[in-house]
Protein backbone atom coordinates (compact mmCIF):
# COMPACT_ATOMS: atom_id res chain seq x y z
CA UNK A 1 0.00 0.00 0.00
CA UNK A 2 1.47 3.59 -0.79
CA UNK A 3 1.38 6.78 1.17
CA UNK A 4 -0.89 8.07 -0.88
CA UNK A 5 -3.33 5.36 -0.21
CA UNK A 6 -3.26 5.45 3.30
CA UNK A 7 -3.71 8.96 2.96
CA UNK A 8 -7.05 8.78 1.52
CA UNK A 9 -8.67 7.45 5.06
CA UNK A 10 -6.38 9.83 6.90
CA UNK A 11 -4.33 7.26 8.60
CA UNK A 12 -1.65 9.51 8.57
CA UNK A 13 -3.08 13.25 8.63
CA UNK A 14 -2.56 14.92 11.35
CA UNK A 15 -5.91 15.54 13.00
CA UNK A 16 -7.25 12.93 10.68
CA UNK A 17 -9.30 13.39 7.63
CA UNK A 18 -9.93 17.22 6.28
CA UNK A 19 -12.94 18.38 6.78
CA UNK A 20 -12.62 21.71 6.20
CA UNK A 21 -14.24 25.05 4.11
CA UNK A 22 -12.78 27.54 1.53
CA UNK A 23 -12.53 31.44 2.99
CA UNK A 24 -13.69 32.29 -0.27
CA UNK A 25 -14.25 36.27 -0.94
CA UNK A 26 -11.78 37.23 1.21
CA UNK A 27 -8.80 38.18 0.52
CA UNK A 28 -9.53 37.56 -3.35
CA UNK A 29 -12.41 39.10 -4.34
CA UNK A 30 -15.48 37.47 -6.22
CA UNK A 31 -18.49 39.38 -6.91
CA UNK A 32 -21.51 37.31 -6.46
CA UNK A 33 -19.89 36.01 -2.70
CA UNK A 34 -19.62 40.21 -1.85
CA UNK A 35 -21.84 42.18 -4.20
CA UNK A 36 -22.58 44.41 -1.81
CA UNK A 37 -18.68 45.66 -2.56
CA UNK A 38 -19.37 46.41 -5.77
CA UNK A 39 -22.57 48.08 -5.71
CA UNK A 40 -22.22 51.02 -8.11
CA UNK A 41 -18.91 50.11 -9.76
CA UNK A 42 -18.57 48.94 -12.94
CA UNK A 43 -15.98 46.27 -11.72
CA UNK A 44 -16.10 42.94 -12.06
CA UNK A 45 -12.99 41.20 -10.33
CA UNK A 46 -10.18 42.85 -7.80
CA UNK A 47 -8.25 44.19 -10.75
CA UNK A 48 -10.94 46.69 -12.29
CA UNK A 49 -12.28 46.90 -8.24
CA UNK A 50 -9.10 48.14 -7.47
CA UNK A 51 -8.22 50.22 -10.53
CA UNK A 52 -11.79 51.65 -11.14
CA UNK A 53 -11.97 53.00 -7.11
CA UNK A 54 -8.10 53.95 -6.70
CA UNK A 55 -5.82 53.03 -3.99
CA UNK A 56 -7.14 55.45 -0.99
CA UNK A 57 -10.83 53.99 -1.14
CA UNK A 58 -9.84 50.84 -2.73
CA UNK A 59 -7.41 50.33 0.69
CA UNK A 60 -10.19 51.91 2.90
CA UNK A 61 -13.20 49.40 1.83
CA UNK A 62 -11.00 46.75 1.65
CA UNK A 63 -9.19 46.85 4.93
CA UNK A 64 -13.03 47.40 6.24
CA UNK A 65 -13.61 44.24 3.95
CA UNK A 66 -10.94 42.03 5.49
CA UNK A 67 -11.62 42.96 9.10
CA UNK A 68 -15.38 42.26 9.55
CA UNK A 69 -16.33 39.23 6.19
CA UNK A 70 -14.37 36.60 8.52
CA UNK A 71 -13.54 37.42 12.57
CA UNK A 72 -12.47 34.57 15.02
CA UNK A 73 -16.19 34.14 16.05
CA UNK A 74 -16.58 32.37 12.57
CA UNK A 75 -13.31 29.98 13.28
CA UNK A 76 -14.89 29.39 16.75
CA UNK A 77 -18.17 28.76 14.78
CA UNK A 78 -16.33 26.19 12.22
CA UNK A 79 -14.56 24.53 14.75
CA UNK A 80 -18.14 23.71 16.80
CA UNK A 81 -19.57 22.53 13.62
CA UNK A 82 -16.90 20.00 13.03
CA UNK A 83 -15.22 21.87 10.56
CA UNK A 84 -11.31 21.08 11.01
CA UNK A 85 -9.24 22.73 7.83
CA UNK A 86 -9.59 25.90 5.98
CA UNK A 87 -8.36 26.30 2.60
CA UNK A 88 -7.43 30.12 2.39
CA UNK A 89 -7.67 31.64 -1.64
CA UNK A 90 -4.64 34.57 -1.47
CA UNK A 91 -3.36 36.97 -4.83
CA UNK A 92 -0.01 36.74 -6.17
CA UNK A 93 -0.24 40.45 -4.52
CA UNK A 94 0.11 39.44 -1.35
CA UNK A 95 3.23 40.12 -0.22
CA UNK A 96 3.08 43.62 -1.61
CA UNK A 97 4.08 46.28 -4.65
CA UNK A 98 6.64 43.84 -6.58
CA UNK A 99 4.80 42.27 -8.76
CA UNK A 100 4.86 42.07 -12.94
CA UNK A 101 2.44 45.02 -14.51
CA UNK A 102 0.01 43.58 -16.90
CA UNK A 103 -1.72 46.13 -19.13
CA UNK A 104 -5.69 45.73 -17.28
CA UNK A 105 -3.83 48.45 -14.88
CA UNK A 106 -3.93 51.08 -16.66
CA UNK A 107 -1.69 53.79 -15.83
CA UNK A 108 -1.75 52.40 -12.00
CA UNK A 109 1.53 50.32 -11.61
CA UNK A 110 0.62 48.59 -8.41
CA UNK A 111 -3.15 48.61 -8.27
CA UNK A 112 -4.00 45.79 -5.32
CA UNK A 113 -4.32 47.23 -1.85
CA UNK A 114 -1.67 46.03 0.47
CA UNK A 115 -1.94 44.79 3.84
CA UNK A 116 -3.59 41.33 3.40
CA UNK A 117 -0.84 39.30 4.84
CA UNK A 118 -1.53 40.71 8.30
CA UNK A 119 -5.11 38.79 7.76
CA UNK A 120 -3.02 35.81 6.70
CA UNK A 121 -0.73 35.90 10.13
CA UNK A 122 -4.22 36.18 11.57
CA UNK A 123 -5.87 33.04 10.06
CA UNK A 124 -2.60 30.99 11.45
CA UNK A 125 -3.47 32.35 14.78
CA UNK A 126 -6.82 31.52 15.03
CA UNK A 127 -6.86 28.50 13.57
CA UNK A 128 -4.40 27.64 15.73
CA UNK A 129 -6.27 28.40 18.69
CA UNK A 130 -9.12 26.20 17.52
CA UNK A 131 -7.64 23.31 16.01
CA UNK A 132 -8.18 23.70 12.82
CA UNK A 133 -5.83 22.68 9.77
CA UNK A 134 -4.32 25.70 7.13
CA UNK A 135 -4.18 25.03 3.58
CA UNK A 136 -2.78 27.71 1.35
CA UNK A 137 -3.75 28.49 -1.89
CA UNK A 138 -2.36 30.64 -4.65
CA UNK A 139 -6.09 31.38 -6.50
CA UNK A 140 -5.17 34.38 -8.69
CA UNK A 141 -1.42 34.79 -10.48
CA UNK A 142 0.03 37.25 -12.32
CA UNK A 143 -1.47 37.44 -15.87
CA UNK A 144 -4.64 34.86 -14.34
CA UNK A 145 -4.12 31.60 -15.65
CA UNK A 146 -8.15 30.86 -16.05
CA UNK A 147 -9.88 34.11 -17.39
CA UNK A 148 -12.38 33.95 -14.57
CA UNK A 149 -12.99 36.24 -12.16
CA UNK A 150 -11.61 33.93 -8.94
CA UNK A 151 -8.03 34.45 -10.82
CA UNK A 152 -7.93 38.27 -10.49
CA UNK A 153 -8.67 38.93 -13.89
CA UNK A 154 -12.18 38.38 -15.61
CA UNK A 155 -11.60 37.65 -19.50
CA UNK A 156 -7.68 37.32 -19.67
CA UNK A 157 -6.16 33.79 -19.49
CA UNK A 158 -1.93 34.82 -20.31
CA UNK A 159 -0.12 33.51 -17.05
CA UNK A 160 1.05 30.54 -18.91
CA UNK A 161 2.20 33.19 -21.77
CA UNK A 162 5.01 34.87 -19.72
CA UNK A 163 8.07 33.50 -17.80
CA UNK A 164 8.20 36.93 -15.62
CA UNK A 165 4.67 35.73 -14.35
CA UNK A 166 5.44 32.38 -13.70
CA UNK A 167 8.49 33.09 -11.91
CA UNK A 168 6.67 35.71 -9.56
CA UNK A 169 4.09 32.57 -8.79
CA UNK A 170 6.48 30.18 -7.58
CA UNK A 171 8.45 33.28 -5.65
CA UNK A 172 5.15 33.68 -3.44
CA UNK A 173 5.24 30.19 -3.04
CA UNK A 174 8.30 30.14 -1.69
CA UNK A 175 7.67 33.01 0.36
CA UNK A 176 4.37 31.62 1.89
CA UNK A 177 6.31 28.25 2.46
CA UNK A 178 9.59 30.54 4.45
CA UNK A 179 6.94 32.33 6.10
CA UNK A 180 4.96 29.91 7.34
CA UNK A 181 7.19 26.58 7.62
CA UNK A 182 6.71 26.32 11.22
CA UNK A 183 3.23 27.23 12.27
CA UNK A 184 2.12 24.21 13.66
CA UNK A 185 -1.25 24.75 11.67
CA UNK A 186 -0.17 24.57 8.05
CA UNK A 187 -1.18 21.78 6.99
CA UNK A 188 -0.61 22.46 2.50
CA UNK A 189 0.16 24.85 0.10
CA UNK A 190 -1.61 24.51 -3.56
CA UNK A 191 0.62 26.06 -6.14
CA UNK A 192 -1.99 27.22 -8.33
CA UNK A 193 -5.83 27.06 -8.27
CA UNK A 194 -7.79 26.08 -11.68
CA UNK A 195 -5.24 26.52 -14.66
CA UNK A 196 -7.06 26.65 -17.66
CA UNK A 197 -7.92 23.49 -19.04
CA UNK A 198 -6.16 24.39 -22.45
CA UNK A 199 -2.78 25.50 -20.49
CA UNK A 200 -0.49 23.19 -21.32
CA UNK A 201 0.12 20.06 -19.27
CA UNK A 202 4.24 19.93 -19.76
CA UNK A 203 3.88 23.87 -18.89
CA UNK A 204 1.73 22.31 -15.38
CA UNK A 205 4.19 19.72 -14.99
CA UNK A 206 7.53 21.71 -14.82
CA UNK A 207 5.61 24.49 -13.16
CA UNK A 208 4.40 22.15 -10.40
CA UNK A 209 8.13 20.27 -10.20
CA UNK A 210 9.38 23.85 -9.34
CA UNK A 211 7.07 24.49 -7.04
CA UNK A 212 7.30 21.50 -5.18
CA UNK A 213 11.20 21.75 -4.73
CA UNK A 214 10.71 25.53 -3.89
CA UNK A 215 8.08 24.49 -0.89
CA UNK A 216 10.74 21.53 0.08
CA UNK A 217 13.36 24.20 0.95
CA UNK A 218 11.27 25.43 3.80
CA UNK A 219 8.50 22.91 4.63
CA UNK A 220 9.48 18.94 5.10
CA UNK A 221 6.93 16.77 3.41
CA UNK A 222 6.21 14.69 7.15
CA UNK A 223 4.65 18.31 7.93
CA UNK A 224 3.23 19.81 4.93
CA UNK A 225 1.31 18.90 1.70
CA UNK A 226 2.00 20.03 -1.64
CA UNK A 227 -1.28 20.27 -3.71
CA UNK A 228 -1.79 21.20 -7.24
CA UNK A 229 -4.73 21.58 -9.15
CA UNK A 230 -5.73 18.98 -11.79
CA UNK A 231 -6.19 21.77 -14.63
CA UNK A 232 -9.53 20.50 -15.55
CA UNK A 233 -8.39 17.17 -17.13
CA UNK A 234 -8.12 13.33 -16.09
CA UNK A 235 -5.50 12.42 -13.73
CA UNK A 236 -4.28 10.09 -16.27
CA UNK A 237 -2.17 13.17 -17.75
CA UNK A 238 -0.73 13.20 -14.09
CA UNK A 239 0.57 9.46 -15.03
CA UNK A 240 4.13 8.49 -13.19
CA UNK A 241 4.28 12.74 -11.89
CA UNK A 242 5.75 13.63 -8.36
CA UNK A 243 5.80 10.50 -7.65
CA UNK A 244 7.56 8.41 -4.57
CA UNK A 245 9.78 8.21 -3.80
CA UNK A 246 11.71 10.75 -4.95
CA UNK A 247 8.43 13.42 -4.11
CA UNK A 248 6.31 12.74 -0.81
CA UNK A 249 3.46 14.12 0.04
CA UNK A 250 1.91 15.31 -2.47
CA UNK A 251 -2.04 15.76 -2.67
CA UNK A 252 -4.06 16.41 -6.15
CA UNK A 253 -6.82 18.45 -5.82
CA UNK A 254 -10.11 18.28 -7.51
CA UNK A 255 -13.24 20.50 -8.16
CA UNK A 256 -16.75 18.91 -8.46
CA UNK A 257 -19.85 21.14 -9.55
CA UNK A 258 -23.15 20.32 -11.22
CA UNK A 259 -23.95 23.52 -12.16
CA UNK A 260 -21.96 24.52 -14.93
CA UNK A 261 -22.74 22.46 -18.17
CA UNK A 262 -25.46 22.13 -20.18
CA UNK A 263 -25.90 18.38 -19.15
CA UNK A 264 -26.08 19.65 -15.31
CA UNK A 265 -27.78 22.48 -15.51
CA UNK A 266 -30.68 20.32 -16.87
CA UNK A 267 -30.73 17.85 -14.70
CA UNK A 268 -33.43 17.28 -12.03
CA UNK A 269 -32.95 16.73 -8.89
CA UNK A 270 -32.99 13.43 -8.99
CA UNK A 271 -30.47 12.97 -11.80
CA UNK A 272 -27.81 15.58 -9.82
CA UNK A 273 -28.17 12.81 -6.76
CA UNK A 274 -27.24 9.91 -8.47
CA UNK A 275 -24.70 11.64 -10.45
CA UNK A 276 -23.05 12.59 -6.90
CA UNK A 277 -23.71 9.01 -5.73
CA UNK A 278 -23.10 6.96 -8.61
CA UNK A 279 -21.09 8.53 -11.14
CA UNK A 280 -18.50 10.61 -8.98
CA UNK A 281 -18.78 7.71 -6.39
CA UNK A 282 -17.38 5.54 -9.06
CA UNK A 283 -14.76 8.34 -10.51
CA UNK A 284 -13.35 8.53 -6.49
CA UNK A 285 -12.89 4.73 -6.33
CA UNK A 286 -11.36 4.69 -9.33
CA UNK A 287 -8.84 7.76 -9.12
CA UNK A 288 -7.80 6.48 -5.45
CA UNK A 289 -7.09 3.33 -6.87
CA UNK A 290 -5.14 4.03 -9.38
CA UNK A 291 -3.64 7.89 -9.22
CA UNK A 292 -0.88 7.51 -6.48
CA UNK A 293 -1.75 10.69 -4.98
CA UNK A 294 -3.62 12.02 -1.87
CA UNK A 295 -6.80 12.59 -3.44
CA UNK A 296 -8.49 16.25 -2.01
CA UNK A 297 -12.40 17.61 -3.34
CA UNK A 298 -10.93 20.97 -3.04
CA UNK A 299 -14.45 22.77 -4.19
CA UNK A 300 -17.82 21.36 -4.45
CA UNK A 301 -21.42 23.16 -3.27
CA UNK A 302 -25.02 22.74 -3.34
CA UNK A 303 -25.73 24.77 -6.20
CA UNK A 304 -27.50 23.65 -9.27
CA UNK A 305 -27.61 27.08 -11.17
CA UNK A 306 -25.53 28.87 -13.39
CA UNK A 307 -26.96 32.15 -13.06
CA UNK A 308 -26.42 32.72 -8.92
CA UNK A 309 -22.66 32.37 -9.56
CA UNK A 310 -21.92 33.46 -13.10
CA UNK A 311 -23.68 37.20 -12.94
CA UNK A 312 -22.67 37.66 -16.55
CA UNK A 313 -23.98 34.44 -17.92
CA UNK A 314 -27.21 34.01 -20.16
CA UNK A 315 -29.82 31.61 -20.01
CA UNK A 316 -31.73 29.39 -19.90
CA UNK A 317 -31.92 27.78 -16.99
CA UNK A 318 -33.70 24.93 -15.55
CA UNK A 319 -33.39 24.89 -11.91
CA UNK A 320 -33.53 21.64 -10.57
CA UNK A 321 -35.72 23.01 -7.99
CA UNK A 322 -38.47 24.89 -10.18
CA UNK A 323 -41.66 24.27 -8.91
CA UNK A 324 -40.84 22.55 -5.41
CA UNK A 325 -42.28 23.97 -2.48
CA UNK A 326 -40.14 24.77 0.95
CA UNK A 327 -40.63 21.51 2.52
CA UNK A 328 -39.75 19.21 -1.16
CA UNK A 329 -36.63 21.92 -1.49
CA UNK A 330 -35.11 20.97 1.84
CA UNK A 331 -35.09 17.32 1.16
CA UNK A 332 -33.52 17.77 -2.31
CA UNK A 333 -30.94 20.10 -0.63
CA UNK A 334 -30.18 17.39 1.85
CA UNK A 335 -30.60 14.28 -0.52
CA UNK A 336 -27.93 16.17 -2.67
CA UNK A 337 -25.82 17.16 -0.04
CA UNK A 338 -25.66 13.92 1.91
CA UNK A 339 -24.81 12.16 -1.63
CA UNK A 340 -22.14 14.36 -2.20
CA UNK A 341 -20.77 14.39 1.72
CA UNK A 342 -20.70 9.87 1.45
CA UNK A 343 -18.97 10.62 -1.96
CA UNK A 344 -16.06 13.21 -1.16
CA UNK A 345 -15.91 11.61 2.23
CA UNK A 346 -13.67 9.04 0.24
CA UNK A 347 -11.10 10.97 -0.18
CA UNK A 348 -8.20 12.57 1.94
CA UNK A 349 -10.35 15.84 2.10
CA UNK A 350 -13.00 18.07 1.04
CA UNK A 351 -13.55 22.01 0.97
CA UNK A 352 -17.14 23.16 0.50
CA UNK A 353 -16.88 26.25 -1.33
CA UNK A 354 -17.38 28.49 0.42
CA UNK A 355 -18.02 29.47 4.25
CA UNK A 356 -19.78 32.52 4.01
CA UNK A 357 -21.85 34.54 1.13
CA UNK A 358 -24.22 37.45 1.32
CA UNK A 359 -26.89 36.67 -0.88
CA UNK A 360 -26.41 32.70 -2.05
CA UNK A 361 -27.25 30.18 0.70
CA UNK A 362 -26.59 27.37 -1.30
CA UNK A 363 -23.30 28.11 -1.85
CA UNK A 364 -22.73 29.27 2.01
CA UNK A 365 -21.56 26.32 4.39
CA UNK A 366 -22.77 28.23 7.64
CA UNK A 367 -26.32 28.47 5.96
CA UNK A 368 -26.55 25.30 4.62
CA UNK A 369 -25.54 23.90 8.21
CA UNK A 370 -28.07 26.84 9.85
CA UNK A 371 -30.81 24.71 7.52
CA UNK A 372 -29.58 21.58 8.71
CA UNK A 373 -28.50 20.56 5.24
CA UNK A 374 -25.33 19.48 6.97
CA UNK A 375 -24.56 17.37 10.24
CA UNK A 376 -23.50 19.50 13.31
CA UNK A 377 -22.03 17.67 15.86
CA UNK A 378 -22.94 21.15 17.82
CA UNK A 379 -26.72 19.67 17.70
CA UNK A 380 -26.02 15.95 19.28
CA UNK A 381 -29.99 15.62 19.21
CA UNK A 382 -29.72 15.29 15.72
CA UNK A 383 -27.92 11.97 16.16
CA UNK A 384 -29.58 10.39 18.91
CA UNK A 385 -32.06 9.07 16.90
CA UNK A 386 -29.81 7.48 14.21
CA UNK A 387 -27.79 6.12 17.16
CA UNK A 388 -30.67 4.45 18.55
CA UNK A 389 -31.99 2.72 15.81
CA UNK A 390 -28.68 1.50 14.65
CA UNK A 391 -28.20 -0.22 18.23
CA UNK A 392 -31.75 -1.84 17.99
CA UNK A 393 -30.55 -3.35 14.58
CA UNK A 394 -26.97 -4.47 15.92
CA UNK A 395 -28.98 -6.02 19.29
CA UNK A 396 -32.73 -7.17 18.09
CA UNK A 397 -35.05 -8.09 21.17
CA UNK A 398 -34.92 -11.80 21.44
Amino acid sequence: MTTATMHQNGDRLPGGKLRGVNLGGWLVLEKWITPSLFEGLKATDETSYCVELGEAEATRRLHHHWNTFITRDDFAWLARAGINAVRLPVGHWLFGKDYPYHRRYQEVRHPFVVGGLAIVDQVFQWAGEFGLRVVLDLHAAPGCQNGFDNGGMLGICEWHTSEEYISHSLEVLERLARRYADHPALHGIEVLNEPRWDVPTELLQRYTTDAYHRIRRHCPPERVTVVFHDGFRSFRQYAGFLQEPEFSNVAIDIHRYQCFVREDIDLDIFGHIRKAAVNWRAEADEIIRESGYQIYCGEWSLGMNLKVVSLWAEGPFNHALEAMDEFQMSAAYRGYASAQLLTFEKYAGWFFWTYRTETTPEWCYRDCVEQGFFPDPGRPEQFAGIRRALERAAHPAV
